[in-house]
């Protein structure tokens, strides 16, 4: 456990929150959350599920009505086809990846992951007695890794790929053709398997239509775990709702983790869960376009701050900034003082990217209203020109 860290941008918010109940007047925009409510028909799915009595026990994997929902909505949004016994619901995404991780990984497998990575994938390879190989991707290669690097990175110990498109935190998103390139190398390689998170699979607007690395490669998806959830999309982050598809001895392992540990996801959430695959998807696109017009007005903004440089996203709400030519500007050591200083001088809260694995930059959730974003970016000319 001395090997494992905190969520990092738990802490930050926990920090942002304390302030805040100190009187000061943070604006936060380290929380990875949509702030958007649930939308009404899957809070009357909800309502209708415990006016019915559904609050026992479910299977394990998750009631069959959402499991067969997730099965429609993987042949409808990515064109794969899974049977429900290859699928397993679990309590958040999050679940749905440490689940895998301790159902695949052996105590010295490897496990590659591109960086910038979600914070959590390095820590999740660790608790399960497996070493992370972190794989530098930088702004410069617009944050995604290339089939020579996964190539390089490949050994003898290899077990795991983790592959996040639209990515948490850059926001950038693998071509077709990239995955394509990607599964060329993995092909070689058979003791591979695959995760692919696409959590953020609906925040999305580059030109090509969003892919999934299965629905790419075909060949490979009896290599392939394909995680999801219902909390980005739909703005039900409380309600712990992912789920995965993938090889059904795979599904079924992680399945047996979940067994020995949380059991079942919250039954009401699964109802809810189902009305949102199954139902009107006008909201999703609603929240969608207001998150691409927050990126096209932060991204700009932020670039034109001395000494920070940010690439424009494909996807989620999040910008990654070069920070490092401002920090030293300002005498700072690292991207963690400069995202305190931005905190005690302009109080706005950040995530440092050191948490992500790319010292030097920073994450900002654009998960808030444009007046924040518009008060957040004078906040940090002021505190840039201190």
């Amino acid at each position: 456990m001395a090997a494992v860290r905190p969520s990092p941008t738990g802490a930050v918010l926990a920090l942002a929150a304390r302030l805040r109940a100190e009187g000061r007047d943070i604006i936060s925009l380290g929380a990875g959350e949509p702030d958007f409510d649930t939308p009404q028909h899957i809070k009357d799915a909800a309502v209708a599920a415990l006016a019915a009595g559904d609050t026992k026990y479910t299977p394990i994997d998750g009631t069959p009505a959402l499991k067969a929902a997730v099965c429609r909505k993987f042949a409808r949004d990515n064109g794969l086809e899974f049977s429900p016994s290859q699928v397993l619901v679990s309590s958040g995404g999050k679940q749905s990846l440490f689940n895998l991780c301790l159902a695949w990984l052996n105590p010295g497998d490897e496990a590659i992951v591109p960086s910038p990575y979600w914070v959590s994938y390095p820590d999740m390879v660790r608790v399960a007695g497996g070493t992370p190989v972190i794989v530098d991707t930088s702004m410069d290669r617009g944050f995604r890794l290339t089939a020579a690097q996964l190539d390089d990175a490949i050994g003898p110990k290899s077990r795991l790929l983790v592959l996040n498109s639209p990515s948490n935190p850059t926001g950038a998103a693998y071509t077709r053709a990239e995955l394509k390139a990607l599964g060329d190398v993995v092909r070689a390689h058979p003791g591979l398997l695959v995760v692919a998170d696409d959590m953020y699979e609906h925040i999305y607007w580059a030109d090509e239509a969003f892919a999934s690395f299965a629905s790419v490669n075909p060949d490979l998806a009896g290599r392939t775990v394909t995680c999801n959830g219902v909390s980005k999309a739909y703005a039900m982050t409380g309600w712990r709702i992912g789920y995965a598809a993938g090889p059904e001895p795979v599904i079924r392992a992680m399945a047996t983790i979940q067994s020995q540990s949380t059991s079942n996801p919250c039954s009401i959430s699964q109802a809810a869960a189902a009305a949102a695959l199954d139902g009107p998807q006008d909201c999703v696109a609603e929240m969608r376009q207001a998150y691409r017009e927050r990126h096209d007005y932060i991204v700009p903004a932020l670039d034109a701050l001395p000494g920070v440089q940010c690439r424009r996203g494909e996807g989620t709400f999040y910008a990654f900034p070069r920070v490092a030519e401002a920090l030293a500007g300002l005498g700072l050591a690292d991207d963690v003082t400069f995202a305190e200083h931005l905190l005690n001088t302009a109080d706005v809260a950040v995530v440092p990217g050191s948490a992500f694995g790319a010292p030097g930059h920073i994450r900002i959730s654009y998960a808030c209203s444009m007046a924040e974003l518009a008060e957040a970016v004078d906040r940090l000319k002021r505190a840039l020109a201190a």
